[in-house]
């Protein structure tokens, strides 16, 4: 029999964008898993609709939002009876190839110093548009960036290879790995967790994997007002300094600050520039 794999899925008021994942779920050609719906407080009876139309779903209901980091680490705690030995965390506002969990699996199973495993993303609105095929992590200039974001899908992306990070939209891991590494930092504001639990994965010597033949489709930021909501922009820029903040040297603190002084200008006319032309 195939590793038992748990896919823990966070929602928040968000039950069509759940049932959608929940249906694109029930396609998937794996043979041994489970799903576990983290609610995060809804009110938008999002609960009893989940369980009317997939009543095998585990649900687990927490009383109010806690966020995406307690949320996530409060579903993972709750399956620990179930002796998962593999977990994907998987944002409610995908759907996904019925290949993508083998897929992720594999090179954990074939590779102990690999620690996270991450699909190709590409938005749901554009199917053959890359949102994510791989990450990037500069810490002398305080950047983080997904690879191929915004651009048409083709054979460049399709290398499997080492990463600075995997998106918190969707990875895979080892459960006892997930344990020893220490879950999700809380502190952070929704934005920023992924990429500190890959750096943190990193420090200890080990590595994240990029595996573009594991394919999902993203719904932007659906939860909080799309790409370019200026919530997501706060909480992202809050998010970059806390990373910064906790993973650079004072050197590199210094060559930052001087880098994003300097970026202002360009980033204001690229938003602007991206906000005209969505």
């Amino acid at each position: 029999m195939n590793p038992l794999v748990y896919i823990i899925i966070l929602n928040w008021n968000g039950k069509e964008l759940t049932l959608d994942c929940l249906k694109s779920l029930s396609l998937v050609k794996y043979q041994n898993y489970k799903i576990l719906i983290v609610d995060n407080g809804s009110n938008d009876n999002s609960v009893d609709m989940i369980k009317n139309q997939y009543p095998n779903v585990e649900i687990l209901q927490l009383e109010m939002n806690i966020g995406y980091a307690a949320g996530n680490n409060a579903g993972f705690d709750h399956i620990k009876n179930n002796n998962p030995d593999y977990i994907i965390f998987l944002n409610n506002d995908t759907t996904v190839d019925p290949n993508f969990i083998e897929r992720l699996v594999k090179p954990l199973m074939e590779n102990s110093d690999i620690y996270q495993t991450v699909p190709k993303i590409f938005y749901a609105d554009n199917p053959n548009t890359i949102w994510y095929a791989g990450g990037k992590v500069n810490k002398w200039l305080g950047l983080v960036y997904h690879m191929g974001i915004r651009k048409e899908d083709s054979t460049s992306f399709n290398q499997s290879e080492y990463t600075d990070y995997a998106t918190g939209c969707c990875f895979c891991m080892r459960y006892d790995d997930y344990d020893k590494i220490g879950g999700f930092d809380t502190s952070f504001p929704m934005y920023g967790e992924d990429v500190d639990l890959s750096l943190r994965i990193r420090a200890n010597g080990k590595k994240i994997y990029y595996v573009p033949h594991s394919i999902i489709w993203h719904k932007i930021s659906a939860s909080i007002g799309g790409e370019l909501s200026i919530l997501k922009l706060r909480r992202k820029l809050y998010g970059l300094i806390k990373i910064f903040g906790k993973h650079s040297i004072i050197i590199q603190k210094i060559t930052i600050t001087f880098s994003w002084i300097i970026s202002i200008p360009y980033q204001l006319v690229k938003f602007i520039y991206l906000v005209i032309t969505k």
